[in-house]
């Protein structure tokens, strides 16, 4: 077995048994069974990262949380943030040759910096960098004109703001319970950019991060979800609302068993990092990535596959070849992935399988040798 060979089988194996959360749900799945197919049938999305943090390529958000930087060396960035080669419609291009059914955009990660001309406060892209123009409305446009559903990821905590408890510029904190009144004027600015993203891009599922920080009372999870199908009952909501989501979220860690939920996403990385960087070489091959994927389709499940974005807007080369080659395989064996439901159980067919929707048809997938004929 070669070097890479065995590196690929021990990851596979600690993704295996590094466990699975299972979200706690508090929506009744039958209730929401019908705006939940698209997904189901989906099978593959694409997540972009993509922020102020690619300039330097190091952690977005975490690299000044874990003082791997200053918080000032980290917003500096801003100053290189041009944006200068992001192309939405060869972006959206790319993601549809991949096969992909939904693409989700990071609107705004934990530090606050926000991709559009958000009128809650000047930190975002438009008026703080060289960038000097929405990124998400192109983008969100060139999708939907191929057919792609969109989605916004969105932190729900910022670290950048003075009224969140978490603010790290001065390393301060406040308990919620002991400043309600602060508290009360954070949450009247989350949901001001949450307001805007609705109104103006109108996604057709929320993919949020953070909500760990506080409770669902705090956050007000339940009127938030009421407030967002305000503008769209259609639109999905990820696992990570404090139950207040429609499907579960895996991150890097593949399932031991079925979830036990209906509906749900690995979200995985195309190498070790989120965002862009330049050091992060590990890439994953297509047949792993493939491996991973009809593993995620024989279970039932999509696969939400990352690439991260240069700080001009450019697609790593590695990332490119990963969703072209993607896309080829998906041309050929697409009838076995997409509108298919859970394959077999084990102890029938020991690898990954699908079924028709009227279960006439079962389609196995067989490890093989081959020189991408796929």
């Amino acid at each position: 077995m070669s070097k890479k060979l065995y590196h690929y089988f021990l990851s596979l194996f600690i993704m295996l048994y590094s466990g699975f959360a299972q979200a706690q749900h508090r929506i009744n799945p039958d209730d929401i069974k019908e705006k939940m197919q698209w997904f189901a049938d989906a099978k593959l999305g694409i997540f972009i990262h993509y922020g102020i943090y690619s300039v330097k390529g190091i952690d977005e958000s975490w690299s000044f949380h874990n003082k791997k930087i200053s918080y000032a060396d980290y917003m500096s960035q801003l100053k290189g943030f041009t944006a200068n080669q992001y192309k939405p419609n060869e972006l959206a291009n790319l993601i549809k040759e991949s096969g992909a059914r939904y693409a989700v955009m990071t609107t705004k990660h934990h530090d606050g910096v926000a991709l559009w001309n958000s009128k809650y406060g000047p930190l975002n892209v438009v008026q703080k960098t060289p960038a000097k123009r929405d990124l998400l409305k192109p983008l969100y446009d060139a999708l939907r004109q191929r057919g792609v559903k969109t989605g916004a990821y969105f932190s729900l905590i910022d670290w950048s703001h003075a009224n969140y408890p978490g603010f790290l510029k001065d390393s301060s904190r406040y308990q919620v319970k002991d400043q309600p009144a602060k508290w009360v004027k954070y949450l009247t600015f989350m949901n001001g950019q949450l307001d805007e993203l609705a109104k103006q891009y109108n996604p057709d599922l929320w993919w949020f991060d953070g909500d760990w920080e506080h409770s669902a009372e705090e956050w007000n999870a339940a009127g938030m979800r009421q407030k967002l199908l305000s503008y769209n009952p259609n639109t999905i909501i990820n696992g990570r609302l404090q139950g207040y989501g429609d499907y579960d979220t895996p991150e890097q860690n593949f399932p031991v068993s079925r979830p036990a939920y209906k509906w749900w996403e690995l979200c995985l990385t195309s190498n070790d990092n989120w965002g862009y960087q330049p050091q992060d070489k590990n890439f994953k091959t297509p047949y792993e990535i493939i491996s991973i994927f009809t593993d995620a389709v024989s279970y039932g499940g999509n696969l939400l596959l990352d690439i991260g974005p240069k700080g001009d807007g450019s697609i790593p080369p590695e990332e490119v070849n990963l969703l072209k080659e993607l896309g080829t395989w998906n041309k050929k064996n697409g009838e076995g992935v997409f509108n298919t439901i859970a394959g077999m159980p084990q102890g029938h067919y020991y690898g990954a399988s699908t079924l028709s929707k009227d279960s006439t048809a079962v389609y196995l997938f067989v490890p093989a040798k081959t020189r991408r004929r796929y």
